[in-house]
């Protein structure tokens, strides 16, 4: 990424001197916790507006909200909902989640309503996919118009980084998660000067961020799994064999996307595709139930404290249905991110290959699955490995993963990522020449 959100000049780099980190590490906090706040606030809606429609309504109709015929028609109501609203009201929901990186130029604010809309719609109507790619996509927005009329010296760039460290800090409750993330994205620029430099002020953010959703009620779900201990050559071997299995998987679902994309999108109005999607979505979860519905956090904890109460065929029904889900709901036009569904499919593929590989500790099959499909949906090491130790609360994982990681990421490293490319409009033909003589 790089110019100015209005595709002008690239910004004069800042030179990050000791006095420079310190006198911006206040706007740093501050954007880190209105990325929180903003965070809490659209997650609290959603869950008002769940509580709404699968409680509140069916209550008052005396249905079952746990019903296939209920499950079926909110999801196919969400769909036309979003469709409508993105096909309707100005700024069309934002940009499609399904063709853009988790960090992207910032949009313009008209877009906001309509995007926070469809988000909470899909985040309540139980669609597979996490709040990551909206609730980025409208901080990055509404912060950038902030500290523009604030601190307009500040670059465009570096805050998007700011906001994006910030959510990301929230979302997964520290802020690890967005300097692993960054470390990427900061080796990439080749801007020169220390690297813990230009982390520091991500870092602030992702801290500020972090600590304020803390104490409002962190987003994502840490299951309480007894510790790994000292590994054995047996742990390190199935680890390396789940590993590879989850990635596997991930790696269908990487080369089948783009083409359902193509479909749905084919159909030309986002009011049908994504009533379509909602239809859809509302089968697969009437067949796997409410478990595979909403964007998994809750449910992976569900999943894990009645694991022993599924079979291993009720395990692979739900681990498809959710990863079905989590196909159409992307390409569907949905709006939302795909890494928190992705963690309950890697709960529930844990589950299984701790069935089929009993020796294998619970949490190392549940580390070692999250890990290999997390390494495929976010093409992302650093977060894969943080998700993975974090997901099971047992840092005596790491070591392990740390191996696992190398063959897993040599399928991944070659294979295209999760994303839809809009396809490249065909020239013209010129003209042909006027014939001579």
């Amino acid at each position: 990424m790089s110019g100015n959100a209005d595709g002008g000049p690239p910004p004069t780099p800042i030179d990050l001197t000791p006095r420079t980190l310190i006198v911006l590490s206040l706007p740093a906090i501050a954007i880190g916790v209105v990325s929180a706040v903003v965070l809490f606030a659209l997650d609290e809606l959603a869950h008002f507006l769940q509580d709404f429609l699968w409680q509140t309504v069916p209550g008052w109709v005396g249905a079952d909200p746990t019903s296939g015929r209920w499950i079926f028609g909110t999801l196919s109501l969400t769909g036309l909902a979003v469709g409508l609203i993105v096909a309707f009201v100005p700024g069309h929901g934002g940009r499609d989640s399904a063709t853009t990186e988790l960090i992207a130029p910032p949009l313009p604010l008209i877009a906001l309503p309509s995007l926070a809309v469809v988000a909470v719609l899909g985040l309540a109507g139980g669609v597979s996919l996490g709040p990551e790619n909206p609730i980025i996509a409208i901080n990055s927005a509404l912060l950038v118009v902030l500290v523009r009329w604030i601190a307009p010296k500040i670059p465009i760039t570096m805050v998007v980084m700011l906001v994006a460290s910030g959510t990301i800090g929230a979302l997964f409750g520290t802020p690890v998660a967005a300097a692993l993330v960054f470390t990427g994205i900061v080796a990439a620029l080749k801007t020169g000067g220390s690297l813990f430099d230009r982390l520091f002020l991500p870092l602030v953010s992702a801290g500020a961020g972090a600590m304020t959703m803390s104490v409002l009620g962190p987003p994502l779900a840490i299951l309480k799994l007894p510790p790994l201990g000292v590994p054995n050559g047996f742990d390190i071997g199935g680890s390396i064999v789940i590993a590879i299995g989850a990635t596997l998987v991930g790696l269908a679902v990487v080369y089948v996307f783009p083409a359902l994309h193509r479909f749905f999108h084919g159909l030309g109005s986002p009011i049908l595709f994504t009533t379509l999607g909602g239809v859809i979505l509302g089968i697969l979860g009437a067949i796997g139930g409410p478990i595979t519905l909403f964007k998994g956090a809750e449910q992976s904890e569900e999943l894990l404290s009645n694991a022993s109460s599924y079979s291993l065929g009720a395990l692979v029904l739900i681990v498809v249905v959710k990863i079905l889900a989590l196909m159409i709901a992307a390409a569907a036009g949905f709006r939302g991110g795909r890494i928190f569904p992705s963690v309950f499919i890697g709960v529930d593929l844990g589950l299984i290959a701790h069935v089929l590989l009993p020796d294998v500790p619970l949490g190392l099959a549940i580390a070692s699955a999250t890990l290999g499909l997390i390494l495929v949906i976010a093409r992302d090491g650093w977060l894969a490995l943080f998700l993975a130790v974090v997901i099971v609360g047992d840092i005596s994982v790491l070591s392990v993963l740390c191996i696992s990681i190398l063959p897993a990421w040599l399928l991944v490293s070659r294979a295209p990522e999760m994303i839809a490319h809009p396809p490249t409009p065909v020239a013209p033909m010129p003209p042909p020449a006027p014939a001579v003589g």
